[in-house]
């Protein structure tokens, strides 16, 4: 495990959530997050995908504005 001294499995994935939550602010896709977080919090990606998997599933209608908004911007 990456990031830190975190002591557990669950205090890690909270810590990937964080960072994935950042990286929306920034208005990343999950590609591109996956990519910015294995450079520099040395996060493996199919930890960064499956935590932005459940984070969908937990909430579909953030998400779906999520991804219209970045439609609009111009991202993908």
């Amino acid at each position: 495990m990456a990031l830190g001294d975190d002591s557990t499995p669950a205090s890690y994935i909270h810590k990937v959530q964080h960072l994935i939550e950042r990286c929306m602010t920034f208005g990343m896709s999950m590609e591109e997050c996956m990519e910015a977080l294995a450079k520099r919090a040395d996060v493996q990606p199919v930890v960064t995908s499956t935590v932005w998997k459940e984070l969908e599933k937990e909430n579909k209608e953030f998400f779906e504005q999520y991804k219209q908004w970045r439609s609009q911007k111009g991202g993908s």
